[in-house]
């Protein structure tokens, strides 16, 4: 599984373990709705600040979301 693709699965799944909608998470984060969704699908490829701020809300480090 590439980079993208696990980044995206690990906060779509933290995500919905806080139960927040992606608008929710998106507004928590600090970035627009379809970048969440584009993350989650694997369709972009965030930078090391987006994935900061990523992580921010899920309360996780940011490395978590690589693992």
């Amino acid at each position: 599984m590439d980079i993208c693709t696990r980044l995206g699965k690990n906060v779509r799944r933290l995500r919905e373990a806080k139960g927040w909608s992606q608008e929710d998470y998106a507004d928590r984060a600090g970035i627009h709705r379809t970048y969440v969704s584009d993350i989650e699908r694997g369709r972009r490829n965030p930078t090391v600040t987006v994935v900061e701020k990523l992580a921010g809300p899920l309360g996780v480090r940011t490395g978590e979301l690589l693992d």
